[in-house]
């Protein structure tokens, strides 16, 4: 290679990288809003994956973001091996390895954070780049060139796409069917009413249950608790209210292996209840007074080979 278009590559490489260290480190106020009152953050292990299809109707920052960290780093792999010829996994470990240290340094200087993530995805444009700079080293007429270059980048980031959208189908856990919650076992002899189910009004609304009724049944109170064997993931849903005949006086409170998550009282018209859990292994509902609780139903989430 000409001793010229070396150092204008080399001039470039360096005025690219010092571009790529703003964003690193002084971009996105990131001076103004320093993570010191966090401490060190050092994220090892993947939270997502690497780029997914667009939502071409909502194309949202995230996912710009998640193209940015990729496509910013293939001219790394199309213009160092130009000046310096090297092996592909020799090229790669290098810039993993300077990858690493710029990302320690974000997380020392508390300018950002230590994110596997974004190894992962700089790892991948760098990796983009030296498939293209194979392509473009060909002997091929200019033009000819570039559009073999522009296809392979295109083609490459729709594998990763395609790649992350497998990846990402297989690891989410996806929510199974409704089932009504009384279909579940019992750990105690309290039972909701599930045949002829009362009509009754919430807040002037006339309900008519479908599958359910949790009530005090004239009491106090009245619990009712459900196990697992082991811990799931779930999601509950549910309609809670205090009917409009009879004491206006009422409560609801749901718990999750002895945490409270749901906490009602009086109501005026009829609420839809809507609780996630991370890890569901007893759970407990308590009605008081004239509260009623009806049509609950639990979806358990699980992966897709469950």
């Amino acid at each position: 290679m000409e001793t010229k278009l070396r150092k204008l590559i080399l001039t470039g490489i360096v005025l690219y990288t010092l571009l790529i260290l703003y964003f690193m480190f002084f971009a996105f106020n990131r001076v103004e809003h320093e993570y010191s009152e966090y401490g060190y953050v050092f994220m090892l292990l993947p939270e997502a994956v690497p780029l997914l299809f667009p939502d071409l109707s909502d194309l949202s920052f995230s996912w710009i973001y998640n193209l940015g960290n990729i496509a910013a780093f293939i001219p790394y792999g199309i213009f160092v091996p130009l000046l310096h010829r090297t092996h592909v996994w020799k090229f790669l470990s290098w810039f993993v390895m300077a990858i690493i240290g710029l990302e320690t340094l974000q997380s020392l200087t508390f300018l950002g954070t230590f994110d596997v993530d974004d190894i992962i995805s700089n790892t991948l444009g760098a990796s983009i780049g030296w498939c293209v700079y194979k392509v473009a080293a060909s002997p091929k007429i200019f033009w000819k060139k570039l559009m073999a270059s522009g296809l392979t980048v295109a083609v490459l980031l729709i594998g990763i796409m395609s790649l992350s959208e497998l990846i990402d189908f297989t690891l989410q856990k996806k929510e199974g069917l409704l089932l009504a919650l009384n279909e579940m076992k019992e750990a105690a002899d309290n039972r909701p009413l599930t045949k002829d189910l009362p009509e009754f009004t919430v807040g002037g609304e006339k309900i008519k249950p479908n599958l359910n009724v949790y009530g005090s049944k004239g009491k106090e109170s009245q619990t009712y608790t459900y196990n697992w064997a082991a811990k799931k993931e779930a999601h509950l849903y549910a309609y809670y209210g205090i009917p409009d005949n009879g004491d206006s006086a009422g409560e609801l409170i749901i718990t999750a292996d002895g945490q409270e998550r749901v906490y009602y009282t009086e109501s005026i018209q009829a609420v839809p209840v809507d609780i996630p859990f991370d890890q569901l292994n007893e759970l407990t509902i308590t009605l008081k007074g004239n509260a009623k609780l009806w049509d609950v139903t639990i979806s358990e989430r699980k992966h897709w080979w469950e």
